[in-house]
């Protein structure tokens, strides 16, 4: 079996290394010598990751199949000739219209369908509009090949379900769904997932599988942006969201009759959502209904939630703002250090991550911004650190935005030294607010009204 995988990142990678894995299997990795992703080429070849952070068992996994000779990357696309089947993983963001961005998408197909051999499997993973598979990807592939599509060549779309730090897990042990062109192309799909899923495949059409990826999407930005507005309640009238997310969430699952009682499950709320998906994926959603919907509408509750989750950032540079007012320091004046880049803890990943809007709101607003990361290496336009002692020295005032593992066991009275003016501003629930306060911080987070002193409101950490 000749695999090519097309897009060597979070998603075309780890895809690639699975299936060079399974026995009979020849892999080959395309990828674009472009001066963001070019690197990726010679870094995999030497059997090494192209993805940092916590994602276990993911190094190792290409570093033997490298070795083995079963798995190979290049930028040369006469690979797509020889293929059985070609897996398409190349981004799709949306612009500043939130309109979807094909060119990566339309330049792969051209090039796979002039190369590619009759009886192909052409599978795009890639996330895209409902509708984008039949009205884009079909008549480009048929266009270039001279082929029809579910006759002479197979078309399926079946999207995964990754989430960083957890790639190889989610894409061997999270059920997956496979749509086809017809059928027979949702059958073929399906036997070539079963090579590496481990959990039930479910077969439909393409159409149902881009609306399920969009939905499924949609529904935790929805969540997220629930728990984000009960935040902002909790904090106008004084409590904490996070004692109030503990009792929703206590509510039981009663087994016997899951329909009367189902759980509830309170998301958590925070400085922002980031990643590939969440940001995009209502706009996808509702770019397929304006593009090949029978009638127009506006899914107002998801577009609603875009809209409470992208002020976040903002709403974490208002608590900024007021902490240091509070505290005499005026903001042009001010040092201060954000806590976090990486959109997800422990990751390295950027994309989307809601420390850009904060950053660019305080950058040139404030004496100084410096961001912290202890994964993230490099960040076009950004003063970012891996040093946690050289970002907060002289600061007045520390917002934390990502909650890596590294930034739970900061010592309180160590930061209070660094710091100019001991304010924390907390985005992610990582710092203890009575903690914090007896440290003689100034301390204000997302969800945590101030009506009362939290020391007075506690009087210990148990609760949190």
């Amino acid at each position: 079996m000749r695999l090519v995988v097309v897009g060597m990142g979070y998603v075309g990678a780890p895809s690639a290394a699975l299936f060079a894995d399974v026995e009979g299997f020849q892999v080959t990795g395309v990828q674009r010598r472009t001066r963001r992703s070019g690197w990726k080429i010679d870094h995999m070849n030497q059997g090494r990751s192209p993805i940092g952070g916590d994602e276990p068992g993911l190094a190792e996994l290409i570093e033997r199949v490298v070795r083995r000779g079963t798995l190979r990357v290049t930028d040369d696309t006469s690979s797509y000739g020889e293929a059985d089947a070609v897996l398409i993983d190349v981004q799709t963001p949306v612009d500043s219209r939130r309109v979807p961005i094909y060119e990566s998408l339309s330049d792969v197909t051209r090039d796979v369908g002039r190369e590619m051999k009759r009886g192909a499997m052409i599978c795009v993973e890639s996330t895209v509009a409902p509708g984008t598979t039949q009205n884009l990807v079909k008549p480009i592939l048929e266009e270039e090949s001279g082929m029809r599509a579910g006759e002479d060549f197979s078309l399926v779309y079946s999207y995964e379900r990754v989430m960083v730090g957890r790639l190889l897990h989610n894409l061997t042990l999270m059920p997956r769904v496979v749509g086809g062109l017809t059928p027979g192309c949702a059958g073929r799909g399906a036997e070539l997932y079963r090579k590496i899923v481990k959990a039930p495949i479910y077969e439909t059409d393409c159409l149902t599988a881009e609306i399920a990826k969009l939905a499924e999407n949609a529904y935790r930005d929805v969540n997220i942006a629930f728990a984000n507005e009960v935040a902002l309640i909790c904090e106008s009238l004084g409590s904490d969201v996070h004692e109030v997310r503990r009792y929703v969430n206590s509510l039981p699952h009663d087994p016997s009759d899951s329909d009367k009682n189902p759980y509830r499950m309170m998301m958590a709320p925070g400085a922002g959502v980031g990643g590939h998906c969440l940001p995009k994926d209502t706009w996808l959603l509702k770019y397929g209904v304006d593009a090949y919907g029978s009638k127009q509408l506006t899914p107002w509750v998801m577009v609603s939630s875009r809209a409470i989750n992208d002020r976040m950032p903002l709403h974490m540079l208002s608590l900024i703002k007021d902490g240091l007012e509070e505290n005499g320091v005026d903001l042009e004046a001010a040092r201060v250090a954000i806590l976090g880049y990486a959109f997800l803890e422990n990751s390295d990943d950027t994309r989307n991550s809601p420390a850009y809007p904060l950053y660019r709101g305080l950058e040139g607003a404030c004496g100084e911004v410096v961001v912290h990361d202890p994964h993230v290496r490099e960040e076009a336009g950004i003063n970012l650190t891996s040093d946690l002692s050289a970002a907060t020295e002289g600061k007045d005032c520390i917002a934390l935005v990502t909650k890596h593992r590294e930034y739970y066991g900061i010592d309180l009275g160590w930061l209070k030294q660094q710091m100019r003016t001991p304010i924390i501003v907390d985005g992610r629930n990582v710092f203890d607010p009575a903690a914090a306060e007896r440290a003689g911080f100034a301390f204000r987070a997302v969800g945590v009204g101030r009506r009362r002193s939290m020391v007075e409101a506690k009087g210990s950490t148990e609760a949190y």
